[in-house]
């Protein structure tokens, strides 16, 4: 095999994916991830992105040891559609189970693993013995198989993405769906990377070394991403560990709440009583400025103040009128407006943090709604939006 090549030779940019793909998936199986009580899937995720990375390096490996072949821009193409194919299954598998409370059924990864090996056989074995016509064929029925096993795998994804949110939301009274937008986007460039193949092959031959330059991004990006969240798992497990442990203990709780409902209909007057307890415990926790505090479980905001989270929900929603979440909102956004107004040297954004948003585009967002205009805006006219409507 010649290992020195020129700069447009497409074998350069597949030795450096072999190399970066082998380099990533030796940091990956390093790594370790922290033991905590429902970290054992991560540690499968971990696992499956290395084998990834492994594969592919392995691909681009044996594509350059057949670099004499003839159509070898057409034989790079196939062995990356397969290297595609086999790293878009199981990078998407990965991603699917960082999003749900459980371990997704390995056996479907198999399932899909043992069809792309078969395709994958049949398209080599075509390529070197068989006719153009047969190759055609066969190109077709994978490209066909491919895209189905995507459509697949983007329907699922959706699904546990959106029940994941769900969590966080249930179990944070924070707005944490950016800490998970990552990866969203990178199952879209999973996705991407397949499609973008498929357009390579059918319109745009002579471009593969731009396209392995970008699957090389893709990589870099993925790991850089997916290490980072190792370090910062514990948010969405804590969550799933809360789910998991409500669900199975869902029928005690609904016999305990029958047995809360039946005691507050004989003592109306306990629940008053407790009432003015919470509300008193509010207004001590308000005056401490404790709702500038985030990352909080509403179960230890509740520990916190002195008293249950059953018995916060259900003051705010027969007191309040509104949800607990709610209400912290419109506390922090009165105070970034006094703020804004009190100190116009400082950034919105830092203003932001500092009454108690972790993003600030859901700060913006949040003032935006409940004021009329945006943070600057509300600086720049003095919080005088009646003068400003005249």
């Amino acid at each position: 095999m010649e290992i020195f090549v020129s700069f447009d030779d497409i074998r350069l940019f597949q030795w450096i994916a072999m190399i970066v793909a082998a380099s990533l998936a030796v940091v990956m199986l390093l790594i370790k991830v922290p033991h905590t009580e429902h970290a054992t899937k991560l540690t499968r995720a971990k696992s499956l992105v290395a084998l990834s990375y492994l594969f592919c390096a392995f691909i681009f490996g044996y594509t350059l040891s057949h670099h004499n072949v003839a159509q070898y821009g057409l034989f790079s193409a196939m062995t990356l559609l397969i290297n595609v194919a086999f790293s878009t299954s199981t990078l998407s598998f990965s991603l699917i189970n960082l999003l749900g409370h459980r371990y997704v059924d390995f056996s479907k990864l198999l399932i899909s693993i043992f069809a792309i090996f078969i395709v994958s056989m049949a398209l080599i074995e075509v390529f070197f013995n068989g006719e153009k016509d047969v190759f055609n064929i066969v190109l077709i029925a994978s490209i066909v198989l491919f895209t189905s096993m995507c459509i697949y795998y983007i329907i699922i994804f959706d699904k546990w993405y959106k029940h994941s949110i769900m969590m966080l939301e249930k179990y944070y009274d924070e707005d944490e769906e950016h800490k998970l937008k990552w990866v969203k986007f990178c199952f879209i460039l999973a996705m991407l990377t397949e499609m973008f193949v498929l357009v390579y092959m059918f319109f745009l031959r002579g471009f593969m070394f731009v396209y392995i330059g970008f699957y090389i991004l893709f990589l870099l990006y993925f790991a850089g991403n997916f290490i980072s969240f190792i370090g910062s798992h514990k948010l969405l497990l804590d969550a799933f560990g809360h789910w998991t442990i409500s669900q199975a203990n869902k029928s005690a709780k609904k016999k305990r709440k029958r047995t809360q409902k039946n005691a507050v209909d004989k003592d109306a007057g306990r629940q008053d009583a407790d009432f003015d307890k919470v509300r008193e415990l509010l207004d001590e926790w308000v005056k401490e400025k404790k709702y500038r505090e985030y990352d909080k479980s509403r179960e230890e905001i509740a520990a916190e103040i002195g008293t249950s989270k059953e018995l916060l929900n259900q003051y705010f929603a027969q007191e309040m009128g509104k949800d607990f979440r709610t209400w912290r909102t419109e506390l922090r956004i009165e105070d970034a407006k006094a703020l804004l107004l009190a100190d116009k040297k400082t950034s919105s954004n830092l203003i932001g943090e500092l009454v108690g948003f972790s993003d600030r585009s859901n700060f913006h967002r949040q003032f935006t709604k409940l004021v009329g205009c945006s943070p600057k805006h509300w600086r720049d006219i003095d919080g005088n939006i009646a003068a400003e409507k005249k």
